[in-house]
């Protein structure tokens, strides 16, 4: 990574070979002085990468073939021997299908040259349709969250709406295509990414619209609607069933792991009903524990691509952990405190557990002290989302927030979940407009764990914990998203929710599948912050939740501590200079050791060279602040953050810099040069190094003396006022 996403070296294969909209091959070119093998390992690579069977290595003169699927490897005799592009077709496919021959002839449909499938996108469309082509009947991708599943999701659909393949397997019209996901938000951006179908091909799948021409939408190619739509309707019999069993050919599950291919989901009946359609699941979620039933109904995903890919890759962010923890995580009652509602357990340790949630504990001035450290450490024009308890918790937090935000902005953070309907959903489109900056923060408590597509999150709030290894990577999944600018995304975490990326679920190797149990009848599942139901008899009542005010004294005393971790793809710890490397690149070799560091510094035409060698080399003066923010060196020099980067040498102030050499710098001038260099070091710790340009010394005696005439008559002449301003430098970043 350079930085702002983009990749420091892109790996970039030097000819793949496509005939037919199909890659088929890769070339990897050496010089001629090399052997004609030479590029083997990289064509290997390149080749797995992209999936393809056939990869060549060539110095020019000769060509190294390797087959991918047999191992088998030769150096091709002469040209006559090479493989012509049917015959390389023939080699690839041994046998005829012709669906896939069919959807070969069928372009990506690419915005008009805008864009290009990533390799991975174009993976997992080829395996889908290779097992459509085949007749597979579920079809499950694995894709980590913000690799483009609806992306991937549209150009499958396209191929088949084009290729007019359909359950008859003749190509005599064009398919019905459902596309079925749990959330309005979700529906609602897979219709809108759909737009290059004609638009009388779209339909939209609403309960209001339903009720307004009194049936369900049936002329159209491309459907969208959401489990919830399908199994409400009136007198009890569901929407779905308006529909004949056999009437879509293809059925698009997104989210698949919550919802229809659960055991336990009545939302699985719309699935069994249609089942003789190709069903397609889409997830971010690796095979574990929670969701085995998914697994069980698709069978293994025929592609996966994983967060630590995307990472390592430069097609996903890269994070930080800030670890939080207050002296109020837990609570005891002490007599002082007040009890506003409920009864006191006296005695009685309440840990986060207990917290926020109904029948618990609330302590305003605890959630209060945590909004305070979130919002004095972050950037506070900065997107973020806030994962809280519940609903009535998210509130609380969002209401804290905007009593103490800087804002003037009545929407600078707005709640967003299953309670705030319509006005939610419209601040969630406007949150996703990367253009927009108000509402800046949004709290909820699970409704935005998955599927929002808002590029610019910079910071994720974890005022929760999340015990499920599902969830947890999904929320992790709502910063890793790219745009511009952002090299990073920061997860405050005040609940060690951290201790999850030490589960080997974290990006472990997938679990076996398992027998699929057989699915209990009449029981349902819960949506978004619904109360879970008992098993007849008489709902237990609600229990009261203890609220309690803070002695005026306890509440101002709560103490905190905070660490930053730096995390790699895979779920290990890694040193802040890795975690700098692996965004940026390696530190260029432009000095040898401390002392040289020091003394190019210490010069301002040395200094200005050096950082102008880094910029080209992808390490400039943003992204040396961009690091600088990282190891909480913002009020430091760029001197300390380059230490810091080489030597891994422990960054000071620009103030604790001027204490240690003022005494030393000043004591070989008069009085009137001590006083213009005090101020010029005023300047450099409010300012920074920039301050110490040659090209800022008019500046500064206009600023100083306000004219540079006054500054010389006062101090002895320009030539005597630049020695001192370049001289005294070396001395500010003398070694201790």
């Amino acid at each position: 990574m350079v930085g702002g996403g983009r990749r420091a070296q892109p790996l970039s294969a030097d000819y793949v070979l496509i005939y037919r909209n199909k890659k088929l091959a890769v070339i990897e070119v050496k010089a001629e002085s090399f052997p004609v093998s030479e590029g083997r390992t990289q064509a290997i690579d390149y080749a797995q990468r992209l999936q393809v069977r056939f990869t060549y290595a060539t110095n020019g003169k000769g060509l190294y073939e390797i087959d991918t699927k047999t191992g088998k490897e030769r150096e091709i005799a002469s040209m006559a021997d090479v493989s012509t592009p049917q015959e390389l077709w023939d080699r690839t496919y041994k046998s005829k299908n012709d669906w896939r021959d069919r959807f070969s002839t069928i372009p990506f449909e690419d915005r008009g040259g805008t864009w290009q499938p990533r390799y991975y996108q174009d993976n997992a469309i080829e395996r889908a349709l290779d097992e459509v082509a085949k007749g597979k009947e579920r079809i499950l991708l694995t894709l980590a969250t913000g690799t483009g599943k609806t992306a991937i999701a549209f150009q499958i659909a396209w191929k088949l709406f084009h290729s007019r393949w359909n359950l008859s397997r003749e190509p005599n019209r064009r398919p019905r295509i459902l596309f079925l996901a749990d959330r309005n938000i979700l529906a609602d951006q897979a219709y809108n990414s759909f737009s290059a179908f004609p638009e009388d091909a779209l339909a939209r799948i609403a309960p209001d619209e339903i009720k307004k021409k009194g049936r369900v939408p049936k002329n159209a190619s491309v459907f969208f609607t959401i489990f919830q739509t399908f199994m409400s309707g009136q007198d009890d019999t569901p929407y779905f069933g308006e529909y004949p069993e056999d009437f879509f050919d293809f059925i698009i599950i997104d989210e698949c792991h919550r919802g229809g291919a659960k055991d336990e989901s009545a939302w699985r009946d719309i699935l069994e009903y249609f089942s003789p359609a190709v069903q397609l699941g889409l997830t971010a979620t690796p095979k574990r524990k929670h969701n085995v039933d998914t697994y069980a109904y698709f069978g293994r995903p025929v592609y996966e691509y994983s967060l630590k890919d995307g990472i390592n890759d430069g097609f996903l962010t890269p994070f930080r952990v800030r670890q939080i923890a207050t002296t109020m995580d837990d609570y005891i009652y002490t007599p002082g405190d007040t009890i506003l509602d409920g009864e006191v357990e006296e005695g009685k340790r309440y840990t986060e557990d207990d917290f926020n949630r109904a029948g618990g504990i609330v302590i305003k001035e605890r959630e209060a002290n945590r909004v305070e450290i979130y919002l004095g450490e972050a950037n506070q024009n900065e997107k973020a989302i806030v994962f809280c308890k519940g609903q009535p918790h998210a509130a609380l937090i969002r209401d804290l927030i905007n009593q103490n935000k800087e804002s003037d902005d009545l929407n600078y953070c707005v709640r967003v979940g299953a309670d705030d309907g319509a006005e939610g959903e419209k601040f969630l489109r406007i949150f996703q407009d990367n253009e927009k900056t108000i509402p800046t923060i949004l709290t909820t408590s699970t409704k935005l764990s998955t599927g929002v597509d808002a590029r610019n999150v910079r910071n994720i709030v974890l005022l929760k914990p999340v015990k499920n290894m599902i969830e947890f990577k999904q929320i992790v999944g709502r910063g890793t998203r790219m745009f511009d600018g952002k090299d990073y995304f920061t997860i405050y975490d005040f609940c060690k929710n951290y201790e999850m990326f030490n589960d080997p679920e974290w990006d472990g190797e997938p679990i076996e599948p398992v027998e699929r149990p057989q699915k209990p009848k009449g029981e349902g599942v819960r949506g978004e912050d619904e109360p879970p139901t008992t098993g007849g008899g008489e709902p237990e009542p609600p229990k009261t939740t203890l609220e309690i005010k803070l002695a005026d004294g306890t509440a101002r005393t709560i103490q905190h501590m905070a660490s930053t971790s730096f995390w790699s793809p895979d779920g290990k710890p890694m040193s802040p200079a890795q975690f700098i490397e692996k965004l940026f690149g390696e530190l260029p070799e432009l000095f040898k050791n401390e002392d040289e560091l020091r003394a190019l510094w210490g010069q301002p035409d040395t200094r200005k060279a050096l950082l102008q060698g880094l910029g080209e080399r992808g390490y400039g003066e943003n992204e040396l602040n961009e690091v600088a923010k990282l190891i909480k060196a913002e009020n430091s020099d760029l001197f300390d953050v380059l230490a810091y980067i080489a030597f891994a040498m422990q960054p000071i102030t620009r103030a604790e810099r001027v204490v240690n050499h003022k005494a030393q710098i000043l004591k070989d001038y008069d009085d009137k040069l001590q006083t213009f260099l005090a101020f010029v070091l005023g300047q450099y710790e409010e300012c920074g190094v920039n301050e110490l340009d040659q090209a800022k010394l008019p500046s500064l005696l206009e600023l100083k003396y306000n004219s540079t005439a006054d500054a010389s008559a006062q101090l002895g002449g320009i030539p005597k006022i630049k020695e001192a301003f370049v001289g005294f430098q070396k001395y500010l970043y003398l070694g201790n």
